[in-house]
């Protein structure tokens, strides 16, 4: 592996105008293709396999007029204090506001009206109407939710308080401020780290490059693949985040490489053939943690973690060929121009701050292990009480009219209202439909937890029904979700007397199925991903106690990151400071998309940091100065990266919106604590305590395994080494360096 990259490094350097070229090109007709390319059909959201996903496809079957996934909005009205909606003038305006809902658009289906409907407080206050669409929220033209929501502002002039909730209102679309935000900390990291604004630029140009292609070429599959903005979402986030850190560990090692006194084309075919195996190996372990979203078996998840693995996988190509010819051409500005014109001696150099922390862990081990492990096990304590669900309209600002009309509705007509279950009735198989539809209907009503049943719809072909079902709680309660498996099981019942199946669905059994579906496959889905990621580092480092070490790590960072998530947003710790306005579940795809990006990047920062012990110790250096070798090169390196991510991530708590600010934080606090708690305090604690043990392999798994040489051991017979004449430097890492470059 090293040779081979050592050679490609080579190759990328000497042909630097060429191999720039050919990214550029490809930059160039990648976006040309994404703007020519059809545009995305709307993402259709499915959860296979559930009863949820049968009712809605059973509606679409047994219901062809109809879209069984049709979007609607509620309109709420409220009339000032002390007066009535049926008042005259009051109610001249709301029929006025109906008529021009139904007007607005012709993708609105129908529009109900409160005063013939009965949807009217008991003090007659307070009405809402509902407005069906022929088309889901997705597939709703923007014009069609401009006029809803132009309606409605009309309608306020008249002296009415008018709010609107529903799919058709989507929350205001956030800026892209985080990202700006993120490159420009990103670029302060990167010189305080180097020194030199060249050597700055580089990861930053790279990661820009290798992400622009990236969602450009999402843009050009989006509509072939049903890729949604999500998708390309997550492959900008990540595309930035490895492809900053993989740029930034070998401009690291090609500055150390031209330390030691080998010239520019030498220094970066070695870095890429060293560092560059680090950078493809880390990079498959963040593939596998984003493939492995398969496991989940929802076709979105899916198709976000496969277009995100393909967008590391590129920011790995791009590091190791461009990047390469990128050194050529930046020349001897790769350091700062006062480190180019005074070199520093070995004399004056002090131990680096890495190399001083890896010398206390190592006077310390068990104290620093103790301690690294009683706090992430605190910090995961909360985690025990995690409970999961998808975010409604009760957990948005209370500022938004979706809330404000979400909270009308909750107290002037029960917290149900807000989630209807819809319940089919697919009697087909009954001697007696509608016989089996009020059965059915019958015996929901009698449950707890039911605060009204409606009328059961049928077909034309009279062998399906459609039966509205108000539960008494608010939608996404427990007791909602118990009411839901509760009705799933008289059913079952049900079926053994009538021969008709019911099934319940709409959105709130559609989220109670999805926050299902995700807790059966998180425990799959971590099974599968640390076991790849085990072989895989086994094969790197060629031991059992560092891949094991190496999981374990991760298992405790995650813990202490899902707690510290549950004590914010479920009780409410620090939600002030934060800007959280309401409390609630954590959202269900939360843990699964922390385990995937949060491992993907711990192994990586594993992989920067033990590699360098590993090459040192190969290299005949002693278990603890190894340790201290890896740390005084790669404790910078990965400090910075790590910081960047934290700032990153941290960014997006300042979002407005629960579910975006929920993820920012989680991803913020496992990468702050994984990095500094757990590979740079518990991992040198127990390398320090295993002592060559922990580079123990057995001698039959010793001769199985292929020897990939990551530490680049071959690379030392390589041929055409040119010392310079300057000094070598200790340490790379602590200040800018001084290189007499070719």
């Amino acid at each position: 592996m090293a040779t081979f990259l050592y050679r490609l490094g080579r190759f990328a350097f000497r042909h630097r105008f060429g191999v720039a070229v050919a990214w550029v090109a490809l930059l160039i007709l990648a976006g040309v293709g994404a703007s020519t390319a059809t545009p995305a059909a709307p993402s259709s959201f499915s959860v296979p396999g559930t009863e949820a996903q049968q009712a809605v496809d059973l509606l679409e079957e047994r219901f062809p007029g109809a879209d069984a996934d049709g979007a609607t909005a509620r309109v709420v009205f409220k009339a000032p204090d002390g007066h009535k909606l049926a008042e005259p003038a009051s109610r001249a305006l709301m029929n006025k506001t109906l008529a021009a809902l139904e007007q607005s658009s012709d993708q609105v289906a129908s529009v109900t009206a409160p005063l013939t409907e009965g949807t009217v407080s008991k003090d007659g206050s307070t009405a809402y109407a509902s407005v069906a669409y022929k088309a889901s929220a997705t597939e709703l033209s923007e014009q069609t939710k401009d006029a809803l929501l132009a309606t409605v502002e009309r309608a306020r002039t008249g002296g009415l308080s008018v709010e609107v909730g529903g799919s058709p209102v989507q929350p205001a679309e956030e800026g892209s401020g985080a990202e700006v935000l993120g490159i420009a900390i990103a670029a302060v990291v990167l010189v305080l780290t180097f020194g030199s604004l060249v050597a700055a630029g580089l990861p930053l140009l790279t990661a820009l490059l290798g992400v622009g292609i990236g969602v450009s070429m999402i843009g050009v599959l989006a509509h072939a693949f049903d890729l949604g903005d999500t998708t390309s979402s997550l492959a900008l986030m990540l595309g930035l985040a490895v492809g900053i850190d993989y740029a930034l560990f070998i401009v690291t090692r090609y500055r150390s490489e031209l330390a030691e006194g080998r010239d520019r084309e030498e220094a970066a075919g070695r870095a890429t053939g060293t560092a560059g195996s680090a950078v493809v190996f880390a990079g498959l372990t963040v593939v596998i943690a984003l493939a492995g979203l398969s496991v989940v078996g929802v076709p979105v998840l899916t198709k976000m973690g496969l277009a995100a693995a393909a967008t590391v996988a590129l920011a790995v190509l791009v590091a190791l060929t461009l990047l390469p010819a990128l050194l050529a051409m930046a020349g001897k500005r790769i350091v700062g121009r006062r480190a180019r014109r005074k070199p520093v001696r070995r004399a004056s150099m002090k131990p680096s701050g890495g190399a001083r922390w890896a010398h206390f862990v190592l006077r310390r081990p068990v104290l620093v292990l103790v301690a690294s492990v009683i706090g992430l096990g605190a910090l995961a304590v909360p985690a025990a009480s995690l409970k999961l669900g998808l975010p409604d309209e009760g957990a948005m600002a209370t500022d938004t009219t979706q809330r404000k009309a979400y909270d009308l509705i909750a107290a002037e007509f029960g917290p149900g209202v807000n989630g209807p279950l819809t319940v089919v009735v697919d009697a087909g198989n009954s001697d007696d439909p509608r016989r089996a539809a009020r059965r059915v209907a019958t015996t929901v009503r009698g449950l707890d937890g039911v605060a009204s049943v409606g009328p059961a719809t049928f077909n034309e072909a009279d062998d399906t029904a459609v039966i509205t079902v108000v539960p008494s709680t608010e939608p996404g309660s427990a007791a909602t979700e118990h009411l839901v498996r509760t009705i799933r099981d008289s059913g079952t019942d049900l079926k053994e007397i009538t021969g008709a199946r019911a099934l319940v669905t709409g959105q709130t059994g559609m989220k109670v199925d999805f926050s299902e579906k995700i807790n059966g496959a998180l425990l799959p889905y971590l099974g599968i991903t640390v076991g790849l990621a085990f072989l895989l580092l086994m094969l790197v480092f060629r031991s059992l106690f560092v891949p094991i070490k190496a999981a374990a790590g991760f298992l405790l960072s995650i813990g202490a990151a899902l707690g510290a998530v549950v004590a914010v947003f479920q009780w409410g710790w620090l939600a002030d400071v934060l800007g959280i306005d309401q409390t609630g579940p954590i959202v269900s795809t939360m843990p699964i998309f922390m385990v995937g990006i949060v491992f993907g990047l711990a192994m990586d920062y594993e992989v920067f940091l033990v590699t360098r012990m590993r090459e040192a110790y190969a290299a005949g250096e002693t278990p603890h100065q190894a340790i201290i070798t890896g740390f005084r090169h790669g404790g910078r390196v990965v400090t910075a990266a790590a910081v960047i991510m934290t700032a990153v991530f941290g960014s997006f708590i300042a979002s407005g919106e629960q579910s975006v600010k929920m993820i920012g934080f989680g991803l913020a606090v496992a990468v702050l604590l994984d990095a500094f708690v757990v590979r740079m305090a518990i991992v040198p604690a127990l390398l320090a305590l295993f002592g060559n043990a922990a580079w123990w392999l057995p001698t039959w798994l010793h001769r199985s395994l292929p020897d990939l040489d990551v530490e680049g051991a071959k690379l030392n017979s390589t041929r055409g080494i040119v010392a310079a004449t300057n000094v070598p430097l200790p340490d790379t890492q602590a200040m800018p360096l001084f290189v007499l470059a070719k």
